[in-house]
């Protein structure tokens, strides 16, 4: 099984050998991917011969699922396609002028500008290629692949780092994804998680919603959890939007919209955690016979808590609690005031029957 994925702030990576085993002892042969991000759970899950249905509101998770679970093929088609796309001439663009530097130039960049060049010409070959569907998802999930081996970051895109990495001065080359054989049983959805529940059926439901923070000193006003990704919704779209910030961030990715239920810090009327009424309506609307929730310690919701929801809902068969990592936030200036950066992040998964 190999998957692949873009850095990513909520990545399973490490995980991922837990929640195949839990999976593997049930009758289960389908499973919905409620949060799917960079799709690497959605990926193990088809690796391992699961029927699919992988969904996120991000148009960048819908790209790369739509390559990784749906792809029609040979590889050999895929390999001629990038192939080509590799050869097209660098030129500067609107990325490069947002996004390029040089290692003389002032300001910090997420890209050399050699590798933004590449970026500029390879997106516009694709629309000028007339790539669709699935070809076009391919063709943009080895761009973003690509950049992503060479970017300058922590592994998002609200800040970059003062001094060029040593991966930034790499060239961008594209490769042929490690796509999974689908055999045309999976699907992919970008929708709201409650919009989408009453409309599938699955054996099992895997969760990874947004955390939030438990931390009471966290700012109000914040960075949302999709806004970490903007660069790549631009690269998806090219659309050239308005931006704004020393990020350069998507006018549409400001700390006030497209925020997650899930990460919500403020209470309702009762006094309870939005962010815990939503876990909770998410369990009780799930319509699968198993749900595996997927949560950090560093979550706004408290271990005791999601533990109280799930027992009201069914079975609790299992619960794991994981090291995980250091809390990346830390590391962040806007957020080292609040972050603990002594106590150690871990990971729960809950399985629950209903």
């Amino acid at each position: 099984m190999m998957t692949e994925g873009i850095k990513y702030a909520g990545s399973k990576l490490k995980i991922l050998p837990h929640i195949e085993s839990i999976v593997k002892k049930l009758d289960v042969k389908s499973v919905l991917d409620g949060f799917s991000g960079s799709t690497r759970v959605s990926q193990m899950f088809a690796w391992n011969g699961y029927d699919v249905i992988s969904n996120d509101i991000s148009v960048w998770s819908e790209t790369f699922a739509t390559a990784y679970l749906l792809h029609d093929r040979p590889m050999s088609y895929y390999k001629e396609m990038i192939r080509h796309l590799n050869a097209v001439p660098g030129r500067y663009g609107w990325f490069s002028e947002h996004y390029g530097g040089t290692p003389d130039s002032p300001g910090k960049k997420p890209f050399q500008l050699k590798n933004t060049m590449k970026l500029d010409a390879v997106r516009d070959e694709i629309d000028n290629m007339g790539l669709e569907g699935i070809d076009k998802a391919v063709a943009l999930t080895s761009l973003i692949l690509a950049m992503d081996a060479v970017d300058n970051t922590l592994g998002h895109y609200s800040a970059y780092l003062s001094g060029w990495s040593p991966r930034s001065y790499h060239d961008a080359v594209l490769e042929v994804p490690h796509l999974v054989s689908s055999g045309g049983r999976n699907m992919v959805f970008r929708k709201d998680i409650f919009d989408l529940l009453p409309e599938i059926k699955a054996d099992l439901a895997y969760f990874d919603p947004p955390y939030g923070s438990n931390n009471d000193r966290m700012p109000s006003s914040r960075i949302r959890y999709n806004a970490y990704y903007h660069l790549w919704t631009s690269i998806i779209l090219n659309d050239r939007p308005q931006i704004f910030g020393k990020a350069g961030r998507r006018e549409d990715s400001r700390d006030w919209m497209n925020g997650s239920v899930f990460e919500d810090y403020k209470k309702d009327s009762d006094g309870r955690f939005i962010a815990m009424n939503a876990i909770e309506r998410l369990v009780r609307e799930a319509g699968t016979r198993y749900i595996l929730l997927s949560y950090s310690s560093g979550g706004r919701v408290e271990k005791n808590a999601l533990r109280d929801i799930l027992l009201s809902e069914g079975r609790l068969i299992q619960c794991l609690e994981i090291d995980f990592r250091t809390n990346v936030m830390g590391q962040m200036r806007l957020t080292n005031e609040w972050a603990n950066t002594e106590k150690r992040t871990c990971e729960y998964l809950f399985l629950l029957e209903k």
